[in-house]
């Protein structure tokens, strides 16, 4: 369905007429890229609003840009009022929208963020829950589709298909609404400050296992090394070179000769962090000589070679969860020596604070990505017990985090409901399915 389709499922679910937002709005439009890109970002100055700061529960501002007075004027199209949505019309943030609170002050937007200015007959707060519905949403990406579409248009959100209760009813379920959601706002971010919480005892907890021991006691010694200053005594400090082998991985884009085998193959997207995602697994052709080189086995730990900083270097036990799979050149598979080093062992090694921190600082940065290499990763210290230890710290670990992952899981759970909830109360109220009276206004209150 696109937007300028009939709406006759979206009219049954309203006891009110419906019309188009582009008949009830002074403004639709964009802003556009200032005149040298990110180049004429400043530290201070007018605000410029990019999708990162448009968000359903109002604008973050933690990383907006700003531009000159000079650079605002010349965008005097796109200046931002106090009431005017905003929605995100490109991207992956698509359909994120908000609006600009009464002392925002001087503002702009850049070309993928859209204004809406609501004219006198709809609320613009109303217009914000409307678009955020399942209502909105649904015709948003009704209007977004296709891989070549690389954004919504005017034309498109000007047909978008709004509810019109009488002003007075939409600015109480407005209001109704900010302090609903208000309130659901507030037990997701206590939620989720839950889950920072339990993120931090886990790495706490790796952290201790595998640089001190699961013994409470344990006598230190010093080690000489700036990423590990103790170990206990007994262990040893070795560089994983020594002690495992570090494989690269397949170098896409080469032309093969002869006959061809169909394998699977693993890229970085697919090694998140503390789990693989396998759901979207590419193919590659190639000869059956190349394929074994790059082969995957069970027990190599999958570690990134590039990506998001906080994800370098992390590694990921491969149990051989698909027959015959390769790794792309971006992953390395390191295949531990079975009698120095217990796999599951050194992926807790990764996970474990000074991991994140040698791999963080080892790393190389770009603006967004960073990446390691084959030496850095070789470089890396091992507090290495003898295996028996090796294996005794990876059960302790194995239980102490999944009794962690266990009550996140319920978090998330919780917060799901919550985010579910949020939605379907907005709908409810939009479309007249439940009425907001006054009564209703004062307990929310």
């Amino acid at each position: 369905m696109s937007i300028s389709q009939p709406v006759s499922a979206l009219v049954a679910q309203t006891v009110w007429p419906v019309d188009r937002v582009k008949d009830h709005s002074l403004k639709i439009g964009s802003g556009v890229t200032p005149t040298g890109g990110a180049a004429a970002y400043l530290d201070s100055g007018v605000p410029l609003l990019r999708s990162q700061n448009v968000h359903f529960d109002g604008l973050r501002l933690d990383d907006v840009a700003y531009i000159g007075e000079e650079t605002h004027d010349e965008m005097s199209g796109s200046k931002l009022r106090p009431g005017d949505v905003l929605l995100n019309i490109t991207g992956a943030s698509i359909g994120r929208c908000t609006f600009v609170p009464e002392n925002f002050g001087e503002g702009n937007v850049n070309q993928h963020v859209c204004i809406i200015r609501p004219a006198a007959k709809l609320n613009h707060k109303f217009l914000t829950y409307c678009l955020s519905a399942p209502w909105g949403q649904d015709q948003v990406f009704a209007g977004f589709t296709g891989a070549s579409r690389q954004g919504l248009g005017q034309r498109d959100l000007g047909e978008i298909q709004v509810p019109l209760p009488p002003l007075p009813e939409q600015q109480r379920i407005a209001t109704y609404l900010d302090m609903s959601c208000a309130a659901i706002d507030a037990a997701v971010s206590a939620k989720r400050r839950q889950l920072d919480t339990l993120d931090a005892l886990r790495k706490s907890i790796i952290q201790r296992a595998v640089t001190r021991g699961i013994v409470s006691d344990a006598a230190l010694e010093a080690t000489g090394n700036v990423w590990l200053e103790k170990i206990p005594r007994g262990w040893k400090l070795v560089a994983l070179k020594r002690i495992a082998e570090i494989r690269g991985g397949l170098t896409l884009g080469k032309q093969y000769e002869g006959t061809l085998i169909e394998r699977p193959y693993l890229r970085v997207g697919n090694v998140q962090d503390g789990h693989l995602d396998l759901a979207d697994v590419s193919v590659i052709e190639l000869p059956a000589s190349v394929a074994a080189g790059v082969e995957l086995c069970p027990d190599d730990v999958l570690m990134t070679e590039g990506g998001d900083l906080d994800k370098l270097g992390r590694g990921h036990l491969w149990r051989g969860e698909m027959a015959g799979c390769l790794h792309q050149n971006h992953i390395f598979a390191v295949r531990c020596f079975p009698h120095k080093l217990k796999p599951m062992f050194l992926a807790y090694a990764t996970a474990a604070q000074y991991g994140r921190d040698y791999f963080e600082a080892t790393g190389k940065k770009t603006t967004n990505l960073a990446n390691t290499n084959a030496t850095k990763v070789g470089q890396f210290p091992i507090p290495l017990p003898p295996l028996a230890e090796q294996t005794a710290i990876c059960a302790h670990l194995d239980d102490k985090t999944a009794e962690v992952d266990r009550i996140t899981a319920t978090i998330q759970t919780q917060i799901a409901t919550l985010t579910a909830y949020r939605k379907s109360l907005i709908h409810e109220c939009v479309t007249g399915q439940r009425r907001v009276t006054e009564a209703d206004v004062r307990v929310a209150v």
